[in-house]
């Protein structure tokens, strides 16, 4: 990569650095190109839930996902509040709109799990909403499993001294400033807040037909490459290249027992009083 004089040696540096993680990333975006076009060929339909906290960096993970797929046969969804409309209708139904019919792969960029976490800490649900939605969410996603649907639910988990970096960056950078929003602000101040939930959402949504993925997220490119990854082994698609590794690094990816036994030793879980 030739040195542009215009960049400082830190910025010559980073860019040598990207460059490297995006060549990296290329053989396993190729195989996502072919586990789309399987999808496409068979008419299967793919739902990938991308939660976690703010600054966990889900964006970045869904741009390395999506980057060579045909655009015509997936969707990024991300929805924004509510309307009065949608706020009358069953909870769910405003997301099932946007369900994949077949030969589609959609990529939610936060999903119906927004009643699990973020609302209910800022109250934008009762309690009651609360708990009928922890009580039909697993029924739901069955059902969905059930009728030929692949769903697969990734939880992004940062540190909180990555996302106060970041949130600072964001601050800071007039490209990245419109990602600072009000909730971002008081993150780090509900930090054990939104650990309790985690925790909680986790132990009551996690189950064997629709399991949760919680991916370590505060080196951005080990995350995309073992999304990757994860992603690629959820399907025994045409092509594939058996000579590519797929083994998921296990100091990156956790299933849900095991992150939920991690937070029990960090005290994480809500006492039952």
């Amino acid at each position: 990569m030739k040195k542009n004089n215009n960049l400082t040696e830190a910025q010559y540096q980073e860019a040598i650095q990207t460059y490297s993680e995006n060549l990296a990333l290329e053989p396993y975006q190729a195989e996502l190109v072919k586990l789309q076009q399987h999808i496409e060929r068979y008419k299967l339909k793919m739902i990938i839930l991308f939660e976690g906290r703010d600054a966990a960096g889900k964006g970045s993970v869904i741009g390395s996902v999506s980057r060579y797929m045909n655009p015509k046969h997936y969707r990024i969804v991300a929805l924004g509040r509510p309307t009065e409309h949608e706020r009358s209708e069953w909870y769910f139904q405003r997301y099932i709109k946007h369900f994949p019919h077949g030969g589609e792969i959609v990529l939610y960029d936060r999903s119906w799990y927004n009643r699990a976490m973020v609302e209910p800490i800022f109250g934008f649900c009762s309690k009651e909403e609360h708990r009928l939605f922890m009580k039909d969410v697993v029924p739901f996603e069955e059902s969905l499993v059930d009728q030929g649907t692949l769903l697969v639910k990734l939880y992004f988990s940062v540190t909180k001294e990555k996302q106060a970096a970041r949130f600072e960056q964001r601050r800071n950078d007039p490209l990245r400033q419109w990602k600072l929003s009000e909730i971002d602000l008081q993150a780090q101040s509900m930090w054990e807040e939104f650990s309790r939930t985690k925790y909680n959402m986790l132990k009551g949504t996690n189950n064997k037909k629709a399991p949760w993925y919680v991916i370590r997220s505060s080196d951005k490119h080990k995350a995309r490459l073992e999304t990757l990854k994860l992603i690629l082994n959820q399907v025994n698609y045409d092509g594939k290249n058996r000579a590519i590794d797929l083994v998921l690094d296990p100091k990156i990816v956790f299933c849900a027992e095991d992150e939920l036994a991690i937070m029990d030793k960090q005290s994480f879980a809500e006492k039952n009083t």
